[in-house]
């Protein structure tokens, strides 16, 4: 291969990028300018990949955590092969329905491994990927056999490094010895506010070598053999590698190189006449070379290498026929295995439903391999040890508990990661109230609707006497406003349990709100109630085929009061209903006959009581109903006096039951 071919390779990746950034006029054409020869040496020879298979399980994998970049991805993509981004895709760059959006989306296009633009979460999913790799190696490759034997590789940006969540996943990394990881650094020394040092002057190869990482620095990023020496020597040390490489956003034009105008804006059809003339390009926009199209072609190399994995594969399950179907079952065709839900538990004793989920994830691990994952330095409270299972480390990659630390930001962003690695079904805990911490990485797995399961316990003011700061308010609220996520909050043993299962059996997001306080058991409850969203659990007074007077609807510890003030009610005469509503994602997704047989529209008389705040609640309980709810923060105080203070007790409940109730019959 001639200089003079590798020079008009990137090139073409270069222009490619300028004109869907033009055509479009939106995008950010600086970055893939600038970053294009290290695209094309991982995309043309460093990276094992067969565009023909992209999810073949042991590919290599390649984030783009500056997802702004995304053009350099999807040029880099359709000249390597992949069915798509054709040619026409990259004309439709940010068009209505096109596979080309403005930030890479992995379910909207193959290759994509990950869904990136917020900046520092790419750095996160694939640390967390890493983590996955290691795993699934140690429990699947055997002497002379190694089905798992790639690495992961991406671009990150300054914004990336600026970031909590790259800084805490970067951390965690060098502590775990993440070596199979190797990140590019954008060191282009722009931001959209002009130069990086109005608000950045660390060394960032100082701060990753106190974090344990491989670290060097390219000093000419248009330097092929520069960079090929620093990928070989990173691909070679046992941790992960960050090779900074110092480029000039926007290279090559004369005007706006080196500038932010380049950043995030198109260059405009004068700079890109001006920019070609400097590259000596001569050819129409979205024109691809034939003998560039032939030297970028990975089609027949990716197939080879597939195919030597096929017998590798092949003798593999020859020498290991038990590992070779769980291997098919958990990463190739990501089925759960027959028969795990005989594992699920039945709890019926009053206890904490966060002590109940404890108790399902020690019964179904033993049954489900797959399910990994850890809390961010409160399994104690959490109640998700894998008890025995020992700790993942540098040292044991076979252990059950990921011990995240202090660190919510990483621990969600790497969940996406493990989860987008497959093989792998993460869960992930901490306090209810510090979802605020995670809410990027929770926003972004239901966007790309990865199964993981958030555990976040001590879910409301009964937390007690840690007081507002630690108890939980509007959050169950804001998380239901997340498209994509089911929000299951349990109210007993029974319930929880459904709601792991729902959550193991949901190819999505699933996070369960669950309690400190122990909570007593509600009694026989059908086998779909968390899966049906809401059911009738109980009806007082209520002759068979009529309609109750009054429907008290209940969510987590409420449940409960909701079930004491019905028994109240009953005494007097009145036909109540009482309906535990854990999910009302789930409710709302039944068809409007189920929907209107739990809450027939002719009861008006309706009150909704959750301990949090009455955002939403309208939706269920009409113009006509009434919440028992919060408008404010908590305080500190034992949980029971917290919720007597507050109104969440079955006679509070009963009283403004009577209110609803007359008003609807005056």
């Amino acid at each position: 291969m001639s200089e003079d071919l590798a020079q008009r390779s990137i090139t073409t990746i270069r222009t490619l990028s300028i004109d869907g950034v033009q055509r479009a006029n939106s995008g950010h054409p600086g970055m893939p300018m600038g970053m294009a020869p290290v695209a094309y040496l991982l995309f043309n020879e460093v990276m094992t990949y067969d565009p023909a298979e992209p999810a073949w399980p042991d590919r290599d994998r390649f984030v783009l955590s500056a997802g702004h970049g995304s053009m350099l991805l999807y040029s880099s993509l359709h000249l390597a092969g992949f069915e798509r981004p054709t040619l026409d895709d990259l004309k439709e760059f940010r068009q209505w329905g096109s596979v080309t959006p403005g930030h890479p989306e992995s379910h909207e296009l193959r290759g994509v491994e990950t869904t990136t633009g917020p900046l520092g979460q790419g750095v996160g999913n694939g640390i967390g990927m890493a983590v996955a790799a290691e795993r699934l190696a140690a429990e699947f490759n055997r002497p002379g056999h190694d089905i798992i034997d790639h690495r992961i590789y991406g671009i990150v940006s300054d914004g990336d490094l600026m970031e909590g969540v790259a800084s805490e996943a970067a951390s965690l990394a060098g502590h775990l010895r993440l070596g199979r990881l190797t990140y590019f650094y954008d060191d282009n020394e722009i931001t959209i506010d002009g130069s990086t040092d109005k608000a950045f002057s660390e060394d960032v190869l100082a701060r990753f070598d106190a974090y344990g990482w491989h670290t060097q620095q390219v000093e000419d990023g248009n330097d092929l053999d520069e960079l090929r020496a620093a990928i070989a020597a990173a691909d070679d040390d046992p941790r992960p590698s960050l090779i900074a490489v110092h480029t000039t956003i926007g290279y090559g034009s004369p005007n706006k190189a080196g500038t932010p105008g380049v950043h995030g804006s198109p260059l405009g059809d004068d700079e890109v006449a001006l920019t070609k003339e400097y590259y000596d390009w001569s050819y129409e926009p979205f024109t691809v070379p034939d003998d560039v199209r032939e030297h970028l072609d990975a089609r027949e190399r990716g197939a080879a290498a597939r195919a030597d994995w096929d017998e590798r594969l092949a003798a593999y399950r020859e020498a290991h026929p038990d590992l070779a179907a769980e291997f098919d079952r958990r990463v190739v065709r990501m089925e759960l295995p027959d028969g795990w839900v005989d594992a699920l538990p039945e709890l019926t004793d009053k206890a904490a439903t966060r002590q109940h989920s404890g108790a399902v994830v020690n019964a179904i691990a033993p049954v489900l391999p797959e399910l990994f994952g850890g809390s961010a330095d409160l399994a104690a409270s959490n109640n998700t040890d894998v008890k025995d299972g020992g700790d993942f480390s540098a040292d044991d990659r076979l252990g059950r508990n990921l011990r995240f630390g202090i660190r919510e930001h990483a621990m969600a962003s790497m969940a996406n990661g493990m989860a987008l690695y497959r093989g792998i079904i993460p869960y992930v805990a901490t306090f209810l109230v510090f979802t605020d911490y995670c809410r990027p990485a929770i926003r972004l797995a239901s966007l790309m609707q990865q199964r993981i399961v958030y555990v976040m316990t001590h879910d409301s003011i009964g937390l007690g006497e840690d007081g507002p700061t630690h108890q939980p308010v509007e959050h169950v609220a804001s998380l239901r406003a997340i498209p994509g996520l089911t929000v299951v909050r349990p109210a007993d043993g029974t319930e929880t349990v459904q709601a792991w299962r729902l959550a193991i059996e949901t190819q999505g997001p699933t996070l369960l709100a669950l309690t400190r306080q122990g909570l007593p058991p509600l009694g026989d409850i059908p086998a779909d109630a968390v899966e049906s969203g809401a059911y009738v659990l109980r009806d007082l007074g209520v002759d068979d085929g009529a309609e109750p007077e009054v429907i008290l609807i209940g969510t987590g510890s409420e449940v409960q009061h909701c079930v004491g003030a019905a028994e109240q009610l009953a005494e007097d005469g009145i036909a109540v209903r009482v309906v535990s509503m854990p999910s009302w994602e789930r409710f709302a997704a039944q068809d409007a006959a189920y929907r209107h047989g739990v809450l027939p529209p002719a009861v008006r008389a309706r009150v909704a009581v959750e301990a949090g705040v009455t955002f939403g609640w309208e939706r269920w309980v009409g113009d006509a109903g009434a919440v028992v709810g919060l408008e404010r923060f908590g305080a500190s105080a034992p949980a029971e006096r917290l919720f007597e203070e507050f109104g969440f007790t079955a006679d509070n409940v009963a009283a403004v039951a009577r209110e609803v109730l007359a008003s609807a019959r005056a």
